[in-house]
C-alpha cells in the first residue's frame, strides 16, 4: 500500500466493536454495511472471512473516497459443524444455549481491510466451554432479551459470562473483534514499525 494517510472506518453497528476498536487508540468512525449477510462458502473460516469482505467492500463502496481504510468483521459460532446464527425467537435463543449447555464450541471471527486497490482478510478461532448452564439463571437471561442480537444466542461480556466455565484463545474474539490480531494484522500489512503514522 501507498504511504499516505488514511481515515480509519469501522463497518460495523456493533457497540461491542467499537468499544473493542477504541482501546487500540486507533481514531475511527463508524459507518455501517446493511447488507445482507449471506455467503456462497460452507467452512465456516471461508463464511466468516467473506462475510467480512463483504460489509467492509460495502461501506468502501458507499463512502467513495480513496483515502479510507475499513474494517470489517464477522462474528459466528459453531457447534458440531453446525452454524449457530442470531436466534430470531426466544424460544430459538433457549433452543441454542442449551444445546451449548455443558460442551465446547467454537467462536470464529472474520476480519477484513479494504483500501483502494487493497483487500486482505483473516480469521480467529476461540474454544468456547460452557458449564451445566442453570435454568433459573437461563431463563432470566433469555427474559432481558440480550440473547437476540448475538450469534449463538450469547454475549460473553454480560450475564452469560455465568455460563462460561473456560475460554481457550482470544477473549475479545468471542465479544466480536479479536484486538490483539488486528493489531498484528495491520503491522504485516503495512510492513513497518511506525504503521500508526499512516492513520490520521
Amino acid at each position: 500500500m501507498q504511504n499516505k494517510k488514511y481515515k480509519i472506518i469501522l463497518g460495523s453497528a456493533s457497540p461491542r466493536r467499537r468499544e473493542l476498536l477504541e482501546y487500540t487508540a486507533l481514531k475511527f468512525e463508524v459507518v455501517t454495511a446493511d447488507i445482507e449477510e449471506v455467503s456462497r462458502y460452507e467452512l465456516p473460516e471461508d463464511i466468516v472471512k467473506d462475510l467480512a469482505i463483504q460489509k467492509a467492500a460495502a461501506v468502501y463502496n458507499k463512502l467513495e473516497s480513496d483515502d479510507i481504510f475499513v474494517i470489517g468483521a464477522d462474528t459466528i459460532v459453531v457447534k458440531d459443524n453446525t452454524l449457530l446464527g442470531k436466534p430470531k425467537t426466544m424460544s430459538a435463543a433457549r433452543q441454542m444455549l442449551m444445546s451449548l449447555s455443558h460442551s465446547s464450541h467454537d467462536v470464529l471471527t472474520g476480519v477484513s481491510f479494504v483500501a483502494k486497490e487493497f483487500c486482505y482478510s483473516f480469521a480467529v478461532t476461540t474454544k468456547v466451554y460452557f458449564d451445566e448452564i442453570d435454568l433459573d439463571i437461563l431463563e432470566d437471561y433469555i427474559d432481558s432479551k440480550d440473547s437476540l442480537d448475538k450469534a449463538g444466542a450469547y454475549g460473553i461480556q454480560g450475564q452469560a459470562m455465568s455460563f462460561v466455565s473456560r475460554v481457550d484463545g482470544s477473549y475479545s474474539n468471542v465479544v466480536g473483534l479479536p484486538i490483539s490480531d488486528v493489531i498484528k494484522h495491520l503491522e504485516l500489512c503495512f510492513k513497518e514499525k511506525k504503521w500508526r503514522d499512516l492513520f490520521e
